[in-house]
C-alpha cells in the first residue's frame, strides 16, 4: 500500500496552487483547522461509523469551521469524504505548510534543548542556523532534560544533534563494536 505522504501529496499540491491565488495564510489556517478536526478521536469515531453519510460528515466539518467554507476547501473536503480519505487531512496540512514555507522562503526549525533557553540564546542560535541553512527559520523550542546537555535541531529532514545523550550513545556504540 502507498504511504500516506504519497497519497496526500497531490491533494496538498492542488490545494496550494489554488491558495496561492488567494490569501495563503487564511488557507493555511483553514487546512490546519481541518487537520485538527480530522485528528480528533471523537470525529474519527463518527468518520468510521458506516451509518454516517457523506453529507453528515461535510456538515460536521463545515459546522465546526463556522459554516462558510471557500469553494476550494469545500471541493477538497467533498473529495476526501467521497473517497474515504479524511484521515489524510493531517498529512495534507503538513505538506501544505511545507509548500507555503518554501514559497515564502521560510522553514520550520524544531529546537530541542536540555535546558530552557532565554530569548537572546534562541535568537543567537536561530541566526547561526539561518546562516548555515541559508533560509529564514521559524523556531519552535522545546525542553527535553533527557538530552543531558546541548541541543538537537531539526530543519525539514536534516537533523543536527549536538546533545550529550547522542554523543554518549555514539561513544557506547564505538566502544562495544
Amino acid at each position: 500500500m502507498a504511504e500516506i505522504s504519497t497519497i496526500a501529496r497531490p491533494y496538498a499540491e492542488a490545494l496550494f496552487q489554488v491558495a496561492k491565488q488567494d490569501n495563503l495564510q487564511e488557507w493555511a489556517d483553514t487546512v490546519s483547522s481541518l487537520a485538527l478536526i480530522a485528528a480528533d478521536p471523537q470525529v474519527g469515531a463518527i468518520v468510521g461509523d458506516p451509518h454516517t453519510t457523506d453529507t453528515q460528515l461535510f456538515d460536521l466539518f463545515s459546522g465546526v469551521l463556522g459554516g462558510s467554507l471557500k469553494p476550494g476547501v469545500q471541493g477538497l473536503l467533498r473529495t476526501l469524504i467521497e473517497n474515504g480519505r479524511l484521515s489524510l487531512l493531517p498529512e495534507i496540512a503538513r505538506q501544505f505548510a511545507f509548500l507555503k514555507n518554501a514559497h515564502e522562503g521560510i522553514a520550520d526549525a524544531d529546537i530541542t534543548s536540555a535546558f530552557a533557553l532565554d530569548d537572546a540564546q534562541v535568537a543567537e542560535l536561530v541566526a547561526a542556523l539561518e546562516r548555515k541553512f541559508a533560509i529564514k527559520l521559524r523556531a519552535k523550542v522545546t525542553v527535553d532534560p533527557s538530552l543531558i546537555g546541548g541541543v538537537r535541531v531539526a530543519v525539514g529532514d536534516e537533523v543536527l544533534d549536538s546533545s550529550v545523550k547522542t554523543r554518549l550513545e555514539q561513544m557506547r556504540t564505538t566502544l562495544t563494536a
